[in-house]
């Protein structure tokens, strides 16, 4: 007897066979038994799932003596025809070689007989989306409508090229990629009938290769078998994948995860020289960081996984070295080089930059930080330096497209002067309506003092009202932007300091969106200089009191010069440069 190939040799005779598509068999033994058969049927799935395989025992239930049912028996005559390829009332056409009208017009004119001794006649089409538009055009009519003996089944690996007309007239089952784990069971039963030994981590290492396909696989052991005999380890499987060592993608993403530049070029350049396919260990890097990222947001769930045991306990060890930000980060950066690896003259360099990116991109800052750390800036006192945010948080620049980082500073500033003591004889200044400028004027400046970016935002604001110990700063429409910028924490307590060294303690601030008056003029009122404070008058002496040495005559406060704004200025401060910098950006226009 010829020698026959082991994917052939162990190929699936009934549903029970049929490894990891028990969604798929499980429907249609339950069709069977609810005598719910349905004219046509399409499998889709990715190579070496089963698709001709499940059609092939489906017509077996369908065609078996005393049929149709799930139990039939493996010696019965028609059921032996059907395994054997020659029934001649199931036909199994090759589309990618009959894809004419004219193979399409015979099959029509011959599905109009009766079986020859069997209850239905099968057409078994593999390959279907390989038919023309013209093929699949004159199958529509009979396809929606066959005699009553006639059964189509359709495989196919490329559901999207076949004609939607086709597909909403079949029933259409999705086989999926087989899991490793039972790819791995499925080849220790195989390797132990054969009478051949080999270890788990070849078992794991063939499954890798094989991507979910269980022919992939059976083909892959049955090479092994002919090159290394009865007794198969695992440096066998990757030199013939071309596949690097479990242990080996492990130490890369370690040295990533650890920031070790010189380990992962080291470990990847023995990679390239042991001749391990780059593309593939790229994918292998893909998956495991993958994995990483669903193990730590899933809190350990293994369910979600496929992991070899060795997998698993390294998966706890890097999940602590980094966060899920770093995880995707990571991720984007690698999947980009996936992309553009095929294009690529030399892939090494390529794997090469794409591990320093991922490094990297570990201390990355997304955008969304980038502009929030602008806007504390923005908001951020002249008189307290450095911001914090930029000082505590170490900032790496990573070159993925999806991300902008860099090292923030805020922007130097001159020292802050000191506010002029405020007189206990000073007079409050009252709210109302009649003070209300002179006190808006007297708060402009006192601001303009410690933060001259408030400032510039609020002269282009107006006092609306200052009752009840509430002062109602209202926007123009025009510079309605402007509120998202001034209404936070630290600006309302900045104004509220101010107000109480203006004699206004336990003041409270509210920004609204308003139009000023129309007699308002803005620039006047923040150059308008505040008031001289008034003079305190010495306390009298009484007669027994020990004479005092007249203290020295504090020095009058001198006229503080409004602050004008200058657009130069403004163009030339640090902050805005760098952010112009950073973000490829031009100024068009500047608004006092």
């Amino acid at each position: 007897m010829s020698y026959q190939v082991i994917a052939r040799k162990y190929r699936p005779q009934r549903f029970a066979d049929v490894v990891g598509q028990e969604h798929v068999t499980q429907t249609l033994a339950n069709a069977i038994a609810q005598k719910r058969i349905a004219h046509a049927y399409l499998f889709c799935g990715p190579r070496g799932t089963g698709k001709t395989t499940v059609a092939r025992i489906f017509a077996k239930c369908l065609n078996c003596t005393g049929g149709p049912k799930i139990d039939f028996d493996d010696r019965d005559s028609r059921v032996q025809e059907i395994t054997d390829g020659r029934a001649l009332d199931v036909l199994e056409i090759d589309g990618a070689s009959n894809n004419g009208v004219e193979q399409v017009r015979e099959l029509r004119e011959t599905c109009k007989y009766a079986p020859a001794n069997s209850q239905f006649k099968i057409y078994i089409i593999d390959e279907v989306h390989m038919l023309s538009t013209a093929a699949f055009n004159a199958l529509l009519k009979t396809l929606e409508e066959p005699p009553a003996h006639v059964k189509f089944m359709f495989a196919t690996t490329d559901p999207e090229k076949v004609l939607p007309t086709i597909l909403s007239r079949c029933q259409r089952f999705d086989l999926r990629r087989i899991p490793s784990a039972l790819i791995v069971k499925h080849l220790a039963e195989i390797a132990g009938k054969e009478k051949v030994t080999i270890d788990a981590a070849a078992l794991h290492a063939i499954a890798r290769g094989a991507d979910g396909g269980m022919r992939d696989a059976e083909s892959t052991l049955d090479q092994l078998i002919s090159f290394c005999g009865d007794k198969i380890e695992e440096p066998d499987v990757l030199s013939m994948f071309g596949l690097a060592a479990q242990n080996q993608i492990l130490k890369l993403s370690h040295a990533v995860l650890a920031g070790e530049i010189s380990v992962a070029l080291t470990q990847l350049d023995e990679l390239a020289r042991g001749g391990k396919d780059l593309g593939r260990l790229l994918g292998d890097l893909l998956n495991h960081f993958r994995n990483l990222l669903i193990y730590q947001v899933s809190r350990g769930d293994l369910n979600l996984l496929e992991a070899s045991e060795a997998e698993v306990v390294a998966l706890k060890e890097q999940s602590a070295l980094a966060n899920t930000d770093a995880f995707t980060r990571i991720l984007e950066v690698l999947a980009d080089a996936e992309l553009r690896l095929r294009d690529a003259a030399s892939k090494k360099i390529l794997i090469e930059v794409a591990l320093l990116k991922a490094i990297e991109a570990r201390n990355a800052l997304s955008l969304d930080a980038v502009l929030k750390q602008l806007n504390q800036l923005r908001s951020q006192s002249s008189g307290t330096g450095v911001s914090p945010v930029a000082a505590s948080t170490p900032v790496r620049t990573t070159p993925s497209p999806a991300l902008f980082a860099f090292p923030v500073a805020a922007a130097p500033s001159p020292a802050p002067k000191p506010a002029a003591p405020i007189a206990q004889s000073t007079p409050v200044v009252a709210a109302a309506p009649g003070n209300l400028t002179e006190l808006w004027s007297r708060l402009i400046d006192a601001i303009g003092r410690v933060s001259p970016f408030t400032r510039g935002y609020l002269i282009d604001a107006h006092p609306v009202s200052f009752e009840k110990n509430v002062l109602i700063i209202g926007f123009d429409p025009e510079f309605a932007d402007h509120l998202g910028l001034v209404d936070n924490a630290r600006n309302h307590t900045l104004l509220a300091t101010k107000l109480a060294e203006l004699g206004h303690a336990n003041a409270m601030i509210k920004f609204i969106k308003a139009e000023a008056p129309a007699n308002w003029d803005r620039k006047a009122v923040a150059a308008t200089p505040p008031p001289a404070p008034v003079a305190t008058k010495p306390a009298p002496t009484t007669a027994s009191a020990k004479p005092v040495a007249a203290a020295p005559a504090a020095p009058a406060e001198k006229k503080t010069a409004p602050i004008a704004f200058n657009k130069e200025e403004f163009k030339n401060d640090p902050l805005i440069k760098k952010a112009l910098e950073i973000f490829k950006g031009t100024i068009v226009e500047v608004r006092a």
